[in-house]
């Protein structure tokens, strides 16, 4: 564990490895679990006013759903706002490539120059999963291991990218350059630790 500017960094984050094998898993996490993603209020507000525009992209059944039941639901167990699921527990931003594999579709609007937000920082920091803790003054981030993603975990091995490197443009959106430059620092020095520790 390390700390960054009131940031509590499990070390697992520098030392797994992590790259989305997309082919192996079909965006599983899109539709697997039992919330949705997690959100701010922030971007509750952002995704909400471009709501119009990431509609266009999705499915008949999420348009119904969200129009019906709107865009998230509050979780009370988790305590949190998340995106709204469909009964098969799919995110109701979910959509799907001619192979099958599961895209965001704020992402998608995002890149084709609608959105504003490209997705909420939950996914895209993923496998990271950020606590926070308001009245305390910090948060802590966490590595998220699930099975689902075994095959995410191989080609990470496979490829030696660890967690913090496979998000990098998460990190750096979500905390900056400087921060990022800071935990690689981190992750260099830990390395170095480990080498010595075992020649």
């Amino acid at each position: 564990m390390i700390e960054i500017d009131s940031v509590l960094i499990s070390s697992e984050i520098m030392t797994e490895r992590f790259v989305c094998n997309l082919n192996a898993c079909k965006g599983a996490c899109c539709w697997e679990g039992d919330y949705g993603a997690p959100v701010t209020d922030d971007e509750k507000d952002e995704i909400q006013s471009n709501l119009p525009v990431i509609l266009k992209g999705l499915s008949k059944e999420s348009v119904g759903k969200i129009t019906k039941d709107g865009a998230f639901e509050y979780y009370g167990d988790d305590e949190k706002w998340g995106t709204n699921l469909h009964e098969d527990g799919a995110c109701v931003f979910l959509t799907k490539d001619e192979l099958g594999i599961a895209k965001c579709g704020i992402e998608a609007s995002f890149n084709k120059g609608g959105s504003t937000i490209k997705k909420p920082i939950s996914c895209h920091l993923y496998p990271i999963r950020v606590l926070k803790y308001e009245e305390q003054g910090f948060e802590s981030w966490n590595y998220d291991q699930w099975d689902i993603c075994s095959a995410a975990c191989s080609l990470g091995k496979e490829l030696k990218v660890p967690v913090f490197q496979f998000v990098k443009d998460a990190i750096v959106r979500y905390k900056g350059e400087g921060f990022y430059d800071q935990l690689n620092a981190a992750a260099e020095h830990l390395a170095l630790q480990d080498r010595e520790e075992h020649n």
